[in-house]
């Protein structure tokens, strides 16, 4: 099974639920697909080897059979090709990698070559066979490498996808061809108003999808309300602790300190296996 876990609202909890979850069942893989900032290995304490670099195609220029046509200019919709008087300049970063450039030049003066934009990492601790991928500094195209982590999804195992913050690309890819999406949010109006596009975003993607609230207790009962209302089932509830706080600046994950906690992951899975079926 897979499952997601994302949020519209950055900062909601996110992270702690995809770890502490991962550190409480069994047979589980966490694939780290916050991948403008992993950060599911600082909690779990894994050492990381690197095991993959992600490239992608951008174009060549042969100098000497390019006429400075201007028709791959033309053509890029990125504007990652420049034609200047004497030169063609290309902006790396912008390239999308469609390979348009090259099937209209007329004199066959651009090939492609690859270009690394990330890595993919791996590691394991307690039984979690865990990957991260990071974007490069400087790059602007996440999703080649969610693609390439999600490569390394494994068959019988319990798949946990921790999704970057939003709802941007990024998340939509890594929450696409899930078995369920878990919704991280907190009872607060910001909260709610970015869970509703969450939950739009799950909906069009056609994912089963229900909600955690973190920091239970603090703001108001206008999320557990709308929950009602849309038929959206509230699978748990994380306490406004200090207990947990402290934990989590200290770099533990609280299951490992609280097995009251833990329990509640336990059940947590048991709730996405119900409601899924």
């Amino acid at each position: 099974m897979i499952i997601s876990i994302a949020s519209g609202k950055g900062g909601t909890g996110k992270t702690t639920v995809a770890v502490n979850l991962a550190l409480s069942i069994e047979n589980v893989q966490l694939l780290d697909c916050d991948v403008e900032e992993p950060n599911c290995h600082v909690l779990l304490g894994v050492p990381l080897e690197e095991v993959e670099d992600v490239c992608v195609l951008i174009p060549r220029i042969d100098r000497g059979k390019c006429d400075l046509c201007g028709k791959c200019a033309e053509f890029c919709k990125h504007h990652a090709l420049a034609v200047l008087p004497s030169e063609v300049l290309l902006f790396p970063e912008l390239c999308n990698g469609c390979g348009g450039c090259a099937l209209v030049c007329p004199r066959g003066a651009i090939d492609e070559e690859r270009r690394g934009i990330g890595v993919v990492y791996r590691g394991a601790t307690n039984g979690i066979e865990f990957y991260q991928g990071l974007l490069n500094i400087g790059e602007l195209r996440a999703i080649p490498v969610i693609r390439a982590l999600k490569k390394r999804i494994g068959n019988g195992k319990t798949t946990i996808l921790d999704a970057s913050p939003g709802v941007g690309c990024p998340v939509v890819e890594t929450i696409r061809d899930s078995d369920y999406c878990i919704l991280v949010t907190e009872p607060t109006p910001f909260g709610l108003h970015d869970l509703r596009i969450a939950v739009q975003v799950a909906r069009k993607l056609k994912v089963p999808n229900g909600v955690v609230v973190n920091r239970d207790g603090i703001g108001d009962e206008r999320v557990y309300e709308w929950c009602e209302a849309q038929g959206i089932p509230i699978l748990m509830r994380i306490p406004y602790s200090k207990r947990i706080a402290h934990l989590y600046s200290e770099g533990i994950a609280p299951v490992r300190r609280m097995p009251e906690l833990r329990l509640k992951f336990e059940e947590l899975l048991d709730a996405v296996n119900g409601d899924h079926e």
